[in-house]
């Protein structure tokens, strides 16, 4: 019997359901699923791979929801194999979330405006060609058998055959050999990348955090008692990011870094209640950060009528700040809160 390799492109957490709705109706089929959920995006090598997967490929399916998905500079992974797959002249099948589901979790939708228009201009290019849509992933996995089965017959291609069936089972053999060597030689290659990247990512950590202690900044305090700003108390950008880290993991206002910062200068609950920091002093502050690529404004959405500004960690803010953590703790200097306060959150230790 006749076997069409099928390769399934699509983003991945997101729809990992329908991802696996559309590998099962392909099994059931009889034929063979090819996906590249075991190579990180971003390898030079991992591209080689997934072209040299769509070229042994007989049909390419797509995958659209709702995010547009890692990026190879301004085009997506996704994308940029849906192009490559055309480019082939492989018979290609959309399948495009449908408009009218409506309760398709936030957490899965872009919330870029840039990105938001790459994936509708992605959505429409797709649009172009073979497309269906789908509501769930029980729709999505009936209506993608139904699609492969008029592919097959509309544009029959080449497919796979057992060895035994072939009059050149030696020739296979030896091919199935080279490639097994070939695949070997790959997944050392990736490993060693990965062994590479790891490195590198750590040198990048340790340039950043003394980046932050070579960097020094005054802090200046209003506390209730005071009549005008007191200080200078100096220190660096390091132990400042120390204390608005915590609350950066999830999201902080302007004014709640201002709290964290003067509990951590002052006298715990000593400071006035609005700006016990200069609010010039926290926006520079933020400033510097943004520029290391350590914090960004927050996504979460809030009430229109609440005029603060929220930022958050990104990704590469929390490997620095955890790097930092990991190494108090291993060294037995990580500061633990004193004791709780008046609003059932823990007090902030001093700094000497």
């Amino acid at each position: 019997m006749l076997k069409y390799q099928i390769f399934v492109s699509s983003t991945y957490e997101d729809l990992k359901p329908e991802r696996d709705q559309v590998i099962k109706a392909i099994l059931e089929m009889g034929h063979i699923p090819v996906g590249m959920e075991m190579f990180s995006a971003g390898d030079e090598q991992q591209w080689d791979v997934i072209k040299k997967q769509i070229d042994q490929s007989d049909y390419y399916v797509v995958l659209i929801a709702h995010r547009y998905g890692s990026m190879d500079g301004t085009i997506s992974y996704t994308e940029k194999e849906y192009d490559y797959a055309l480019s082939q002249g492989l018979p290609t099948l959309g399948f495009i979330l449908d408009e009218d589901v409506v309760d398709w979790p936030e957490e899965w939708k872009e919330n870029n405006n840039d990105i938001h228009k790459r994936l509708e201009a992605f959505r429409s290019k797709v649009s172009n060609k073979m497309v269906d849509f789908w509501k769930n992933a029980d729709d999505l996995y009936g209506k993608c058998a139904i699609a492969l089965m008029k592919a097959f017959s509309t544009h029959p291609r080449e497919g796979w055959v057992r060895a035994s069936s072939s009059a050149h089972v030696t020739e296979m053999t030896e091919e199935i050999m080279r490639l097994s060597r070939e695949n070997g030689k790959l997944r050392t290659d990736l490993e060693q990348i990965k062994a590479i990247r790891i490195t590198s990512e750590s040198e990048k950590i340790n340039q950043l955090i003394d980046a932050l202690r070579f960097n020094k900044r005054n802090v200046y305090l209003w506390s209730y008692t005071d009549s005008k700003w007191n200080g200078p108390n100096n220190t660096n950008l390091l132990q400042i990011f120390e204390l608005v880290a915590p609350d950066l993991l999830d999201e902080a206002s302007d004014r709640t870094l201002a709290d964290s910062i003067s509990l951590g200068f002052g006298s715990l609950n000593n400071g006035r209640l609005e700006w016990p920091v200069p609010m010039n002093f926290i926006k520079a502050y933020l400033a510097d950060f943004v520029s290391l690529d350590l914090v960004d404004n927050s996504t979460k959405r809030h009430s229109v009528k609440d005029t603060q500004a929220y930022w958050s960690l990104t990704e590469l803010g929390k490997q620095v700040r955890g790097s930092i953590r990991k190494n108090e703790l291993l060294k037995g200097l990580a500061n633990s809160p004193s004791e709780p306060d008046g609003n059932g959150n823990s007090k902030k230790e001093e700094m000497a």
